[in-house]
């Protein structure tokens, strides 16, 4: 496996539409359901400069990842983390999210959020591998059962 190269891209590009269809397909699995109505919004121009970041992972030229961040008065809120399946378990989700903090921290955010269904318990142990603290509920997210935050 050669990379990953990330790479910022809108989130309504070809690769990116292709991953966060499949993300979605991934959450609806996990979750029983799953409608992205229902939760808080990260839409493309929301995860777009100067107001957040959208980046596609690539390894051997196949987009194989995405994850991006929008601004919140709370920090850089990390949305649309994912990995597809036969990219996973190489440390891909950990690279992806230190990019997105990078990236966070290039433009002036102190703190990063996030949050996490109990469907993820990949993730949940990834951000708490990686100094991610449990708080409150900040957003509201009906399929969230964990938030997080983390200083830069």
């Amino acid at each position: 496996m050669s990379g990953p190269e990330f790479r910022v891209e809108r989130a309504d590009t070809a690769a990116a539409r292709t991953l966060l269809a499949a993300y979605l397909a991934d959450l609806r699995v996990r979750l029983g359901e799953f409608d992205e109505t229902r939760g808080p919004q990260a839409g493309p121009d929301e995860m777009t400069p100067p107001r957040g970041v959208f980046l596609v992972g690539y390894v051997n030229g196949e987009a194989v990842a995405c994850g991006g961040y929008k601004s919140r008065p709370e920090g850089a809120e990390v949305k649309r983390m994912w990995v597809a399946p036969g990219a996973r378990r190489r440390g891909l989700g950990r690279r992806l999210l230190a990019a997105l903090e990078d990236a966070a921290r290039a433009a002036g955010h102190r703190q990063v959020v996030l949050d996490t269904s109990s469907g993820q318990p990949e993730a949940l142990a990834m951000y708490r591998a990686l100094g991610y603290l449990e708080v409150p509920d900040y957003n509201g997210n009906p399929y969230a059962a964990h938030w997080f935050e983390k200083a830069l």
